[in-house]
């Protein structure tokens, strides 16, 4: 039996009595100081961890004030903050001790907008791709690009000064910023703006807080006006942190603060509110994609596209490329940058023209590629192909794909992961090839793989070096090549932290700034936070304070996995692989990626949430000297024992009481989860959250009772056939009020579907489909068996809508097939949801020799449910192993293809109908929407794609009561709103649990798009 992990780290008292303060005195937002919720704000998409002691997550600039306000009361002085917004930071900018306030949860609002003027107002917490959602319908755009626009916040870009591609052109993200509403220690608001010297010599002359701040910086930037020139790099990307240079317009008429606090990393002040420069959306874009024989040859043929004035150059080496492929993003561009004939594209360059004159953009895309044509002519640097891309949705696919580039990297291969330390360097354009050069020989000289990606117009590459951070001794080799890096950067007069920030590298501004400018620095942050609480460690410490600065070799989360045993850690790899980067925190609703992320806005609630939780409780019990693979070995066989119920029974009632055990808070995050598995998808990593949340769940109830619920959900296909045999008389105890009272209250389940009335045996009683044996199926002759369709049943099509499969039946039937449906042999689907894996395990082995034995006969087998078809594929892959055998069942889809491959493409016309993808299927299986056009045309009609999420069903998820108002919530995200826009009877869906979900809420369900077929024929 798994072991009880006692009290997590403890809590502060003071930190307790804070946020009791912050109660009584009005605070509105959430506050959480579980061991789970802090664990999920320890990291961000840097190799560091550090453990903060509550998070704050405040509703408006109001709630931050009250924070600052009561942390300003004498007894919280030791009290230390850290602003956070997405936590997609690189660099461990948001990682701290103390108290972390996070405004992503809440104050993600877009406050006003002036199209006339070019400016919109937003809250810190909104995200980068959710304000240019907003503002495409004005026909403007917020133009600072960086990868992770659709998790990153706008206050995180601010406090990072974040920049990426066609930063040549649109510049940082403080190039955008027309000013801010900043919060200071104390609770004084603060808005800045560019003003004229003479007005903010006149606010330097008052005795507040903001005065003293206006005082010491035109000081300052007057004062060392030379030096500040003269030390700051004449780059692109010029610097992050504390912009003293752009202060002071060159004419030193101007003055705007907004420029200090623009990459200060929250070491200033809470930035709550931000008035933004927006941008004209182009009218033309264009898109060309150069392949090259070598990634040298790709950086080294940069500068030509730069000279045809391309908006941007983003290139990619051949390590990210074959990444790429190997991920479900391929699948969206691999006909826009196909692979060259014979020659291996080792290099790619995207080179963007943008704007509103389309015969300029067109001449000048019309000139580069021409140059390119002779380059190839006369083989020469390295151009081995090009392709030209003029459509927007194409162009923003590859970009996709660009994007996906960080995270991809993650999923290397092996125990060494290409990991972010030195990977924003910048350097003059002109110098980028040749400083390349020197930076592979320095990686060369240690043995090390890397992928590289980046920004060559500006002269900024990601170089991510191979590092296995669980290894003591390579967590020393990177800090070796941060300082080699550092050198190797400053002689070609460039930057370390060119794009993501400082945080954790700031122990190298001393030597980059020299000690006087670097002071100044430090007369900055005293004027602001003189008592160093504000995301200490960063940036600088204040003037006359010596507080350490956060180390590059300080405590990173591979300290802490290497207590995980070697063999625990590479057989849960779901849960150890996670690398932060966070794309399961997608704002976007029609993301299929991840459902309980978006409605609970909960990061405990991710796929990176559940990773992290997993990965202590692992590293908790290795710390007890339990090893949970043995104990999955040691699990019994046979049927809970009397001893064994009785101990369940007493820690169940423990817990109840209120004993702690960290696997509750484990827990409680892996109940959450739909099991929909976008993310063993769509996740650059591949976390696949329902395997390693199944064996977790199989280990917790070794310890603790199940609910009464989590039996009746992995036993439904046990009494589902027993049931279908009195449909009726169930039918009518399901419908009466008192049942379903006493089913919500005391088992936990709502809203029970009705079994099918007539039943399937009804519907096709006297037809051959029904009535076929296997001995009969051996005796059919080889041009028999070729005619011949096997349809695979599931409990809930064949029980609980079995109108469905008597139409496939007759669908096979019309198509000039013979239908047999297969006797029904359990999948298993929910016993493994729930964590039932060793009933999953044996129910898995019976129906796979049954399916390998009918398989023999040489007969397609196609199944009617996405999530039933698809555990075969995985799930039983996972458990079996070789012993799974070579069955291989078919989607309907799927089998349709070849069944109507024959008949010509019709033209088609009529009223569309529109498919609603099942998460699962779409997100395994990402070409079925375009597939089921190609069916729909063979037979004249248009089916049109839906983009939608989650439906919030997910299975039974939706059916059990403490998941209900999330899956009503997650119906609303995108489901409900595409529905109301569409004719209800030409909405079609091929999951199960998704057309349940519908006529659950809409009074009325929808259709599988074979009944549209059907009704076609």
């Amino acid at each position: 039996m798994i072991p009880q992990i006692s009290q997590a780290p403890g809590l502060v008292q003071l930190v307790l009595t804070f946020l009791e303060a912050l109660q009584q005195q009005g605070f509105t937002g959430d506050s959480a100081t579980s061991y789970a919720d802090r664990l999920t704000m320890s990291t961000d998409n840097s190799i560091y961890q550090l453990l903060p002691d509550a998070v704050l997550f405040p509703r408006s600039t109001a709630d931050v004030a009250l924070i600052a306000r009561v942390a300003a009361e004498p007894r919280f002085t030791s009290l230390v903050f850290t602003p956070r917004g997405g936590g997609t930071g690189t660099n461990g900018q948001s990682l701290n001790q103390g108290i972390v306030v996070d405004m992503s949860r809440h104050m993600n609002r877009i406050l006003e907008i002036n199209p006339e003027q070019g400016w919109v107002r937003v809250e810190a917490g909104v995200v980068k791709d959710q304000l240019n959602a907003y503002l495409k319908p004005y026909g403007y755009f917020f133009s600072p690009e960086l990868s992770t626009s659709n998790r990153a916040t706008l206050g995180g870009m601010i406090n990072t000064d974040a920049s990426g591609q066609g930063s040549l052109v649109y510049g940082k993200t403080s190039d955008h910023v027309l000013g801010l509403r900043a919060v200071l220690l104390g609770g004084e608001i603060l808005d800045t703006r560019e003003m004229p010297v003479a007005l903010a010599e006149a606010l330097a002359e008052e005795s507040t807080p903001e005065g003293k701040i206006y005082r010491t910086v035109l000081e300052r930037c007057r004062q060392q006006r030379n030096l500040i020139i003269e030390k700051f790099p004449k780059l692109n990307r010029f610097l992050t942190g504390y912009d003293l240079r752009h202060v002071l317009s060159d004419d030193l008429q101007r003055f705007d603060l907004t420029r200090i606090l623009c990459g200060a990393e929250g070491t200033l002040a809470f930035i709550s509110e931000a008035r933004l420069d927006i941008t004209p959306l182009p009218k033309v874009r264009r898109l060309v994609n150069i392949k090259y024989d070598a990634f040298d040859s790709a950086l080294r043929n940069a500068p030509l596209m730069v000279e045809a004035q391309a908006l941007s150059v983003e290139t990619v080496d051949s390590k990210v490329l074959n990444l790429a492929r190997e991920d479900i993003v391929w699948h969206s561009v691999q006909e826009l940058i196909t692979d060259v004939p014979d020659q291996q594209m080792l290099g790619l360059n995207i080179v963007e023209f943008a704007g509103d004159d389309q015969a300029l953009i067109d001449s000048q895309v019309a000139s580069l590629c021409q140059r390119l044509d002779g380059l190839m002519a006369a083989r020469q640097s390295g151009v081995i192909g090009w392709q030209l891309c003029e459509d927007l949705d194409g162009i923003e696919r590859i970009y996709a794909m660009r994007k996906k580039a960080v995270g991809l990297l993650g999923n290397a291969k092996g125990r060494a992961k290409p990991i972010p330390f030195v990977e924003d360097t910048a350097v003059p354009p002109q110098h980028l090839a040749d400083y390349i050069v020197e930076f592979r020989a320095l990686l060369d000289s240690h043995n090390l793989s890397y992928g590289m990606f980046g920004h060559v117009d500006a002269g900024v590459l990601h170089v991510r070096p191979a590092l296995d951070m669980c290894d003591p001794q390579q967590e020393m080799l990177m800090k070796q090549i941060s300082d080699e890096v550092v050198a190797l950067t400053a002689r070609y007069g460039g930057l370390l932290w060119g794009e993501h920030g400082k945080g954790f590298r700031a122990e190298y501004s001393p030597a980059f700034f020299g000690e006087t400018l670097y002071n100044e620095l430090r007369r900055i942050k005293a004027a602001f936070d003189p008592a160093n609480r504000l995301n200490p460690g960063k940036i600088c410490a204040p003037y006359g304070v010596d507080d350490p600065m956060m180390k590059v070799d300080a405590v990173k989360r591979g300290t802490y996995d290497r207590q995980i045993p070697v063999n625990v850690r590479s057989d849960w790899r779901g849960a150890m692989e996670c690398n932060g980067n966070g794309l399961c925190f997608n704002f976007d609703a029609r993301s299929p990626m991840c459902p309980s992320m978006k409605i609970t806005r909960n990061r405990i609630h991710s796929p990176k949430g559940r990773a992290t939780l997993t990965r202590e409780w692992l590293r908790l019990l290795a710390e007890r000297g339990v090893d949970p693979l043995l104990l999955e070995k040691q699990l019994p066989t046979t049927g809970v024992s009397l001893r064994g119920l009785i101990e369940r029974t007493r820690n169940s009632w423990h817990a109840k009481k209120g004993e702690y055990d960290f696997s509750h808070e484990v827990k409680e995050a892996m109940s959450g989860c739909l099991a929909c598995k976008a993310c063993s998808t769509q996740c650059p990593i591949k976390i696949d959250v329902p395997g390693f949340r199944s064996r977790f769940l199989q280990l917790y109830h070794t310890r603790y009772l199940r609910p009464v619920s989590d039996h009746l959900v992995a036993s439904v296909e046990s009494y589902a056939p027993l049931m279908a045999r009195a449909p009726k008389t169930f039918n009518f105890f399901l419908k009466q009020p008192w049942l379903r009272e006493l089913s919500k209250k005391h088992i936990g389940m709502v809203d029970l579907p009705l079994l099918s009335s007539p039943t399937l045996k009804q519907q096709l009683a006297g037809h051959r489909a029904g009535n076929t044996t296997l001995e009969s199926l051996e005796l059919l002759s080889a041009e028999q068996r070729e005619k011949t369709v096997l349809v695979v049943q599931d409990p809930f099509t064949s029980y609980y809508e079995a109108q469905l499969v008597a139409d496939f039946v007759r669908l096979i039937e019309k198509l000039g097939y013979q239908p047999v449906l297969l006797p029904f042999s359990p999948n298993g689907k929910a016993q493994h949801i729930k964590g039932f894996l060793q009933r999953f395990a044996r129910t898995a082995q019976k129906t796979a020799d049954f399916l390998n034995r009918v398989a023999a006969l040489g007969m397609p087998l196609v199944g009617v449910d996405p999530a039933l078809v698809l555990c075969y594929r995985d799930e039983y892959h996972q458990v079996l192993g070789e012993q799974r055998g070579e069955f291989h069942v078919q989607l309907v889809h799927e089998w349709l293809q070849n069944a109507v491959d024959r008949r010509e493409t019709s033209v088609t016309s009529g009223e569309a109908w529109y498919l609603f993808g099942h998460c699962t299927e779409v997100t395994a299986l990402p070409a079925t929407p375009m597939q089921w056009q190609g069916i729909f045309a063979r037979f004249g009609a248009k089916l049109e794609n839906i983009n939608v999420g989650c439906c919030g069903m997910a299975g039974t998820y939706g059916h059990e009561t403490k998941n209900l108002d999330n899956s009503l919530g997650i119906y609303e995200l995108s489901w409900h709103q595409a529905l109301q826009q569409l004719p209800r009877q030409r909405c079609l869906a091929t999951g199960y649990s998704c057309r349940s979900q519908v006529k659950r809420i809409e009074g009325n369900g929808m259709r599988h798009p074979l009944q549209a077929l059907l009704e076609m024929i």
